[in-house]
């Protein structure tokens, strides 16, 4: 794993590689105390003739100096963060799954690791990078439920970014709605309960006729990466593409949904549950959805022309 520290007010500079470990903490850490830290994901794919690739590295650095910035933290800069992905992704090589069988998952985090027991940030920040081999995920389409009693993020808050703190506060009602066989949530924004914001973890689009449609970027909801490419490339393929409130009725009555994220890639849903009523979705071949994911995953696994400068090559075949 690649870690880095720096002191507030100051900057990254020296780097490391070691092997993967556990860390040592004060305990009176900021991330420990009040939740001070950030955390991204990104994916490096093995391609058929044997290189690895990155996949729009530098949009994870960005947005990771965003989050900084509202959590007052120092942050590494872009050429720091994209060399430390590719640092431990080359010491991690021989991780990597062949062609189609899954990818290297690679969790950066930025933390305040300086012991601060009065609120307020920490006085030193650590910046690591660690990777783990994973599978091919969501391999079937997935069945959602819109829930109405409870939120994801509110106005003003920190849902437009990738802090720690916005993930296990809605671990009990995933588990909920698991339970009951459903694969995630989608979840209707705090102040009016109208609009559909986004999943647990990734974002969702509609499909109608010609239309492709996705909840406009706000401080609720996170500008995914893989948000981003699908709007470019459904953009490309001349379809045309809404980014508005997106209302629970437009959901019920689309031809096609699929959430994006960098797990899920490009996943359809096949149905979803609102106050008891299910409404179902085409999947498979021929979808809008399918066009997009395949599009998408030729790009990210180098079987087609990277025409857009999206992916990083770190190795030679």
């Amino acid at each position: 794993m690649y870690i880095i520290k720096c002191n507030d007010g100051e900057n990254f500079s020296q780097r490391a590689l070691t092997r993967y470990s556990k860390l040592e903490i004060d305990p009176s850490a900021g991330i420990l105390n009040y939740g001070q830290g950030l955390l991204e994901s990104l994916k490096a794919q093995r391609t058929k003739d044997g290189r690895i690739l990155l996949f729009r590295p530098e949009e994870n650095a960005l947005r990771m100096k965003m989050g900084a910035d509202r959590l007052c933290m120092p942050s590494p800069s872009l050429e720091q963060f994209v060399d430390a992905v590719k640092q431990t992704v080359l010491a991690n090589q021989h991780w990597v799954p062949p062609p189609g069988k899954g990818s290297l998952y690679i969790r950066p985090l930025l933390i305040g690791s300086g012991p601060v027991l009065l609120m307020g940030p920490a006085p030193e920040y650590t910046f690591l990078v660690y990777a783990s081999p994973v599978g091919n995920l969501h391999k079937m389409s997935m069945k959602l439920v819109i829930q109405d009693k409870s939120h994801r993020a509110t106005p003003g808050g920190t849902g437009g970014i990738k802090s720690i703190t916005n993930y296990s506060p809605i671990f009990k009602p995933i588990s909920e709605a698991k339970s009951t066989g459903f694969s995630d949530i989608l979840f209707l924004d705090a102040a009016t309960g109208k609009f559909i914001e986004e999943a647990s973890s990734c974002n969702v689009f509609t499909v109608k006729g010609n239309v492709i449609s996705t909840p406009a970027l706000q401080d609720t909801i996170l500008p995914g990466i893989t948000r981003k490419s699908i709007i470019d490339i459904a953009l490309s393929f001349k379809y045309q593409v809404e980014e508005c409130q997106l209302m629970v009725e437009d959901v019920m009555d689309a031809d096609e949904v699929f959430c994006t994220g960098t797990a899920v890639g490009v996943t359809p849903v096949g149905s979803v549950t609102y106050q008891g009523k299910r409404c179902e979705y085409k999947t498979g071949a021929g979808t809008v959805t399918e066009r997009l994911r395949a599009r998408l995953a030729a790009i990210q696994t180098g079987t087609a022309e990277d025409n857009l400068g999206w992916t990083l090559t770190l190795n030679q075949a």
